[in-house]
């Protein structure tokens, strides 16, 4: 992309970030009373940046979130909240502009944003989606993930930021003897699990469903996806789930290895007490400069007893699940591709083999146009604007083909908040991995149930 179609795409999705005039009624939440903006049209409402925690700092940090802090009047939710704490980048080639998180970074950041449409004759189905970035990385903010192109197709759409990094998963001796439970890190699902308990609480004011929510993400937002699945946290929270390249890299640390991890870190940055650590700024707590091995240390979820109760993937494909339909897939060109569908056919085989609800199992196989597009071909993360239906946020060369995948591919996602099942008028069939002989769908320039093997 070069430097003028950079520009001119930063100031266009500027534009759609703040575009329409304030909606004039105000909803009521239990925070308090919210006005959103329209979007590119009237018919669709957007509110940024509805906390729905309380800024997790001070005593806070590394700690679960408490309720958000009601506000007085009314909170004009025209403007994105900050990301959580982060290293921020334009672009990471393949992953151009509108994949990657911009704008403010915070150590407050439990914000959500909301899309829906009006009038309604019904409540409709609940999306919630979950970012990815390698739980290092993200916002519910990104470009690609913009909801108005499923809001468009029937569902309130919402995005949301979690802790990341050391802020988000950090275990510790010190933390693990404060807590009441006994238990350390996992602060950004805690979060996740603190968002999907405010869209239950007020997602009806916004014209949603309680009863009907979606829980989707795309790799460490998949990875969520599949945790909160075997999350008794979670339990009830979600009535769906949709997991796009999940199944990457879904096992988690133990307690006491992550501990480990911890007090290295703590080491290097020269502190030994809670509070001292609670001290330290929060761009110190963000950087990795000067600790031992710093790429060795990764945070991410950890099997903590509390809220991942043992070894995530063994859990997700044995029958003792949050039992819900789920669809799952993955991309042709994001690893060994052989590997991606040996995983991919095994864990929806064990799962079908145990649960009584549907798995539909699908891969990714369309080259997204753009750099080096015979490079990257179908890469990790290029499903994610044809699913959401977010073409428009990007400046790629796509074709009448690319929107018709999109229109496609998203029918597909929209149809599966819906009821539970991806299949609906004009669609090519999509068969449950339950369904004899199994077959996995190839989505894209020629989308079919394919047998699996």
């Amino acid at each position: 992309m070069t430097t003028s179609c950079r520009r001119l795409l930063a100031a266009s999705l500027t534009l759609l970030a703040s575009s329409g005039i304030a909606s004039a009624q105000a909803i009521k939440t239990r925070g308090g009373d919210v006005v959103g903006v329209h979007g590119t049209s009237a018919d669709v409402l957007v509110f940024r940046g509805i906390p729905y925690a309380a800024p997790p700092v001070g005593e806070g940090r590394w700690a679960a979130p408490e309720p958000a802090v009601p506000w007085a009047g009314v909170l004009h939710a025209d403007r994105f909240g900050p990301s959580c704490m982060q290293n921020i980048v334009t672009e990471r080639k393949p992953w151009t502009y509108e994949f990657m998180a911009h704008g403010a970074i915070s150590e407050d950041c439990l914000y959500l944003n909301v899309w829906t449409t009006r009038p309604r004759a019904a409540r409709q189905p609940v999306y919630v989606f979950l970012h990815g970035g390698g739980f290092n990385e993200g916002s519910g903010s990104v470009p690609a993930y913009d909801g108005e192109g499923l809001a468009r197709k029937g569902l309130v759409v919402v995005t949301i930021n979690y802790r990341l990094g050391a802020f988000g998963f950090l275990a510790h001796p010190e933390l693990t003897k404060s807590s009441p439970h006994h238990t350390s890190g996992n602060y950004g699902l805690l979060d996740q699990i603190a968002a999907l308990q405010w869209v239950r609480d007020n997602i009806a004011a916004f014209g949603g469903d309680p009863t009907r929510v979606t829980i989707a993400g795309q790799s460490a937002g998949g990875i969520s996806v599949l945790q909160l699945m075997t999350s008794p946290m979670a339990k009830g929270l979600f009535h769906r789930a949709i997991v796009e390249s999940g199944l990457l890299a879904v096992k988690t640390p133990a307690l006491t290895d992550a501990e480990r991890d911890g007090l290295r870190w703590s080491e290097g940055k020269g502190v030994t007490t809670l509070a001292a650590m609670r001290a330290l700024g929060a761009i110190e707590v963000a950087t990795r400069v000067g600790l031992p091995n710093p790429n060795a240390l990764g945070f991410r979820p950890i099997a903590d007893g509390f809220v991942l109760p043992d070894e995530v993937s063994a859990r997700a494909a044995g029958g003792r699940d949050n039992n819900v339909p789920v669809l799952i897939g993955a991309n042709l060109d994001e690893g060994a591709k052989d590997q991606q569908r040996v995983t991919l056919t095994e864990w929806a085989q064990k799962r079908a083999a145990s649960s009584r609800s549907k798995t539909f199992t699908y891969f990714w196989t369309h080259p997204m146009p753009g750099p080096d597009r015979a490079k990257y071909g179908a890469f990790h993360t290029s499903e994610v604007p044809y699913a959401m239906n977010t073409l428009y946020m990007s400046d790629r060369p796509f074709t009448d083909a690319d929107r018709r995948i999109a229109d496609l591919m998203s029918s597909y996602w929209a149809n599966f908040a819906k009821s539970g099942d991806p299949n609906g008028v004009g669609l090519p069939l999509w068969p449950a991995a339950t369904d004899q002989p199994a077959r996995i769908m190839h989505i894209g320039d020629d989308t079919q149930a394919v047998l699996m093997r």
